[in-house]
Order: structure tokens, then C-alpha cells, then sequence
């Protein structure tokens, strides 16, 4: 029979209490790896989280860091966004202005040009008006000076003496017309 099949055969043994060498042997190894990991691994381990740590701690203050310079980027380009609508707002309302400047002289110039197309058009009417005249005066007289040729029974050819009684009765005739209009009104 094999030691453990004699040792569960004696009735003081028991399996959950070790035995006092062996209890002692396994408390110096316990030490000795204790010591060994200690010694060897414990060094390692604090090195490796201490570089963990500043790389976290880095990686804050740098995510900080960024964070605050996309702010202050994010303000830079709010800034320029509200000059450039400023800006706008500037150009727009001088367009504004130019355009009612330019319509207002538009305007002046179109009075300017009607105001003369009116005077060229009473000065053609005047002319006309002149020329109408001094041909019904000569028609008038011509058809005057038959008539009375007729009536008179001599011939009134001579055009110093119908240039005269011509003249004197368009002058009568323009007396009268003058004084019916100043009697209309």
C-alpha cells in the first residue's frame, strides 16, 4: 500500500490541516517567489503604469489643449463670419444707395432730354406755325386781290399795291380775331 493509502487509513488524519514541515516548506517558497516577483516583476509593473498614467495624463492635457484651440479657432471664424456679414450688410446698402443715385440721375436726365425734345418740338411748331402764316397770308392775299379784281373791274397786278391791301386786311383780320378771343375769355 502506497503512504496516502496508509496515512487515510490511521484515524488521526485529516486533509484539510497540513502538516507542520510542510506548512513550513510552503511558507519559504511562498517567500522566496514573493520576493523573486517582487524583486523582478513589481519594478516592471510600477514602470509600465507609470508610463500608462502619463500617457493618459498626456493624452488629457493634450485633448485640452486641442479642445481649447478648436474654441479658439471656433471664435476666430464666428469673428470673421459676423465682419463678413457686416461686411455685406455694407456692401449691400451701398449698392442700395448707388442705385438710387443712379436712378435719380436717370431721371434727371430724362427730364433734361424731354424738356428739350419739348422746346425743339414748340420750336418746330413755331417755325411751322410761321411758315403756315406768311403761305396763307400770300394765298389769301392772291385769292383777295382776284376777288377784288373781279369786283372792282380793274386789275390790281401791281404787287407793291397788293402786298398792301393784302397786309392791311390780314392785320384787320388778326385785330378782330384778338378782340373776339379777349371777349370770349
Amino acid at each position: 500500500m502506497s503512504l496516502i493509502a496508509m496515512q487515510l487509513a490511521s484515524e488521526d488524519f485529516n486533509p484539510l490541516v497540513p502538516k507542520a514541515p510542510e506548512l513550513i516548506i510552503g511558507l519559504i517558497c511562498f517567500f522566496v517567489v514573493f520576493g523573486l516577483l517582487g524583486k523582478k516583476l513589481l519594478p516592471s509593473i510600477e514602470k509600465v503604469l507609470a508610463e500608462r498614467r502619463d500617457q493618459i495624463e498626456g493624452g488629457l492635457e493634450r485633448a485640452e489643449a486641442a479642445q481649447a484651440e478648436a474654441q479658439a479657432v471656433l471664435e476666430q471664424y464666428r469673428a470673421e463670419l459676423a465682419e463678413a456679414r457686416h461686411e455685406a450688410a455694407r456692401i449691400t446698402e451701398h449698392a442700395r444707395e448707388q442705385g438710387a443715385a443712379l436712378i435719380s440721375e436717370m431721371r434727371e436726365e430724362g427730364q433734361r432730354q424731354r424738356e428739350a425734345i419739348i422746346a425743339a418740338g414748340h420750336a418746330q411748331i413755331e417755325s411751322d406755325k410761321k411758315t403756315a402764316t406768311a403761305a396763307l397770308r400770300q394765298d389769301v392775299g392772291s385769292l383777295a386781290s382776284q376777288l377784288a379784281s373781279r369786283i372792282v373791274g380793274e386789275s390790281l397786278e401791281d404787287h407793291a399795291r397788293q402786298t398792301g391791301v393784302i397786309d392791311r386786311f390780314m392785320d384787320e383780320l388778326e385785330a378782330k380775331a384778338s378782340a373776339t378771343a379777349a371777349v370770349a375769355k
